[in-house]
């Protein structure tokens, strides 16, 4: 397999992907959460706890591109504010389904997959951190 050559204007460690940039990463964003709000399970968590939809979105938009193209533009801690949240599997579990699906109909099938990979992984870091604070174990449910 042979990498994609390193664009100019890119951090050397960002992923190396022609359609990776901030509008796509903002596209998958505001369309998983225009979803998530309107799930039964989830989006009464979110919209009880989201009082700025365009600040949240922002927000994360910068976390995925902090992390996809190194941009350094998210500061944030994102483990305390789920902690608050009551979260259990199920609304991992479909926080994943709808994410993946996103990501899916959105991006290209390889850079969906990054980002299905890395998803799976922060779902379960939460899980397992949430669970940790209830004094609880928890394994890794999604990303084995």
């Amino acid at each position: 397999m042979t990498m994609p050559a390193a664009q100019p204007d890119r951090h050397p460690l960002a992923v190396q992907h022609p359609e990776l940039d901030d509008a796509s990463i903002r596209l998958l964003v505001e369309t998983f959460y225009g979803r998530a709000r309107e799930d039964e399970l989830i989006g009464p968590i979110f919209n009880r706890a989201v009082e700025d939809w365009d600040e949240h979105i922002g927000r994360i938009s910068d976390f995925w591109s902090s992390m996809f193209l190194k941009t350094g533009r998210y500061t944030g801690a994102p483990m305390r504010p789920h902690l608050l949240l009551s979260l259990q599997g199920p609304h991992f579990d479909r926080w994943l389904q709808l994410f993946e699906a996103t990501a899916k109909d959105l991006l290209a099938p390889e850079l969906a997959e990054l980002f299905i990979v890395r998803a799976r992984r922060i779902a379960d870091s939460f899980e397992m951190g949430i669970a940790s604070t209830r004094g609880d174990i928890a394994r890794p449910r999604h990303s084995v």
